[in-house]
């Protein structure tokens, strides 16, 4: 078994997408935490708009990495606290959905007229898959984005080739897909022991289920936008559960790689 924050014997390199290497949804929270505040200002109850959108960034940020429809059954918890009826999750979802395509449409045009790729991802993401295949590892790719949009959105980046494994997104059928559950699968399949996973995460989420299987994880906590620094919240938040390394992007990958990989 290799030491502490090696993967020189990962078999297997698990992905989350938004944030760990495409950034066509970059901003999405800031279209999500309006929409919440929003909906519990409907309720009246004489909150202020800064008092709701602190509550309601706590708890998309508490989620991120879910699939989103938690961040939904959290905002009508929210609204039935509040003395409000409600919608169902999925109505909420379908409806930041919509307001997310509306955002990110221009983004999806010039991807799809043959822009570059490079601009809407991570930068160094390429150069990071084709190493870990290289290395003769099964990546697979999972994401709480709903399996439909990412999937597409994969293909228009051109990254779905190098997951060997597959690609997976949210399902209405929330309790049937999550990244811990996959883990679950590819261990139980006798494809690899946990410690034989390394994982790429922005969210907690991903680098916690990772962590809990003795995996190794590598936590980008990049400053959405140029994705050349370091965000401070990001970093102590992916480090807080376990994160081994953290990362502001891939630049770095002649450095990281030593890392992971010792001779």
């Amino acid at each position: 078994m290799p030491g502490a924050g090696s993967a020189s014997g990962a078999k297997v390199a698990l992905f989350d997408f938004d944030g760990t290497l495409s950034l066509i949804r970059a901003g999405w929270a800031d279209v999500m935490v309006p929409m919440m505040v929003e909906e519990l200002a409907s309720t009246k109850t004489g909150e202020s708009e800064a008092e709701l959108s602190a509550i309601v960034r706590d708890f998309v940020d508490r989620l991120t990495g879910k699939q989103t429809i938690y961040q939904m059954f959290e905002l009508a918890s929210q609204v039935e606290k509040r003395g409000g009826t409600p919608a169902e999750p999925l109505v909420y979802k379908r409806r930041y959905l919509d307001l997310l395509q509306e955002r990110i449409a221009d983004r999806l045009k010039e991807l799809k007229e043959g822009g570059s790729k490079e601009k809407h991802m991570v930068p160094g993401s390429i150069e990071l898959l084709e190493l870990l295949r290289s290395r003769g590892m099964t990546l697979y790719l999972a994401s709480g984005t709903d399996e439909s949009y990412m999937k597409a959105e994969a293909d228009l980046l051109g990254v779905t080739p190098y997951f060997n494994g597959g690609v997976f997104g949210a399902l209405d059928d929330y309790k049937s897909f999550s990244k811990k559950i996959l883990i679950e699968r590819i261990i139980a399949g006798a494809e690899c022991d946990g410690h034989e996973i390394l994982g790429f995460g922005d969210g907690y989420v991903e680098i916690e289920n990772v962590k809990s299987v003795g995996g190794v994880a590598v936590g980008v906590a990049t400053d959405e936008g140029e994705c050349l620094v370091i965000d401070g919240w990001k970093r102590n938040r992916l480090a807080g559960v376990g994160a081994d390394y953290i990362v502001p992007n891939y630049l770095g990958l002649s450095e990281l790689s030593r890392h992971l990989f010792p001779a």
